[in-house]
Order: structure tokens, then C-alpha cells, then sequence
């Protein structure tokens, strides 16, 4: 029989979890493992940089995480992320600060992989990646140019350059199509 202690529940949730301290990994799941690979030396004291498809994505996800985090410390979203092949994925993510005047000193963080259900079939770029991800959430352009500290006309640009790539006509076909994969 197996002991049902707090060990045992993170280990064995069905969902990635990670503790981290000042956006360093200090402990991860088994699930986690699973959909980024490596083992759990491997990511024990790795920065979540290593998690992103680029540097420049985890440095403005970090900012964005402690403009948008909620009263009771939490935030969630949904972003591409990077496993340890290379390979980019769809992943729901989500988290909560210990301390919500210091967000990143530690927290307690979930990642759902959503490759099953929205496959990344075009290359996007950075920006294009924060884009989509804020578009998905229903954000307006307004809203994602004050989120990402750039102009909504910039967003508009890279509005058109998703629609281009993916074939849509239309913000909703565009959603659609970056949801449905």
C-alpha cells in the first residue's frame, strides 16, 4: 500500500508542478518530467529559462508576471514553452507567489501540456509566440500593447503577420486555428 503523504500527492499529481525560488527550479514532479524531459537533477537549481523557446520570451514572461499578478498572488496563462529535445508545445500554465509583493522570491507552479489538443504546426517568432498566447486569452490589442510595453498598432502588424501564416481572414478564424492547431 502506498503512504499518502505530501511527497507522495507532488510526486505522483497528474499535472507538472514545480517550487521555485527567485525563478530558479528547487524541486519538480514525475508529470513534469514527463512532458519536458530530463531528469529531476537535470532541472534541480536550472533557471526556468531552459523551459522557453527563447531568452528574450522568459525575460518579458517574468515582467509580465509581476504586472498582471492578482491580489492573492496568482496568474496563469497560456504560452509555448520548450522541452529538453527543442521541440515548441502549447502549455497551460499556471502559478501563485508565496509573497505577492515579492513574486518571484518563491512560488508554486503547474504545467499542463496542451499539445495534445492544439498542435504548434507554424513557426512563429518570439513576439508572434506572446501574441497568439495574449490573442488566445481574448486580450485586445490595447490590452496586449500595454501587457507587452508596445505600441497596439505594433500589435496589429503582428496580427496580420499570424493571420498571413496560419491562413485566416479574421481575428476569430485566427484564434480558432491557433487553438485548433
Amino acid at each position: 500500500m502506498i503512504d499518502l503523504d505530501y511527497r507522495t500527492a507532488f510526486d505522483m499529481a497528474p499535472i507538472g508542478l514545480v517550487l521555485s525560488r527567485h525563478r530558479l527550479m528547487v524541486d519538480v514532479n514525475q508529470q513534469f518530467l514527463a512532458m519536458f524531459g530530463g531528469t529531476r537533477d537535470e532541472h534541480i537549481g536550472q533557471s526556468f529559462e531552459v523551459l522557453y523557446p527563447s531568452s528574450d520570451e522568459y525575460q518579458r514572461t517574468g515582467a509580465r508576471i509581476i504586472g498582471s499578478l492578482g491580489a492573492d498572488g496568482r496568474y496563469a496563462d497560456d504560452r509555448v514553452m520548450k522541452r529538453r529535445s527543442g521541440e515548441h508545445f502549447w502549455c497551460h500554465v499556471s502559478g501563485r507567489a508565496l509573497d505577492a509583493q515579492d513574486p518571484h522570491a518563491a512560488g508554486i507552479w503547474s504545467f499542463e501540456d496542451l499539445s495534445a489538443r492544439r498542435v504548434l504546426k507554424v513557426d512563429f517568432t518570439a513576439r508572434e509566440r506572446e501574441i497568439a498566447a495574449l490573442l488566445i486569452e481574448g486580450d485586445t490589442s490595447k490590452q496586449i500593447g500595454k501587457k507587452l510595453q508596445i505600441s497596439p498598432r505594433t500589435v496589429d502588424v503582428y496580427r496580420a503577420r499570424l493571420m498571413r501564416k496560419v491562413g485566416a481572414a479574421t481575428t476569430p478564424e485566427l484564434v480558432h486555428r491557433l487553438l485548433s492547431g
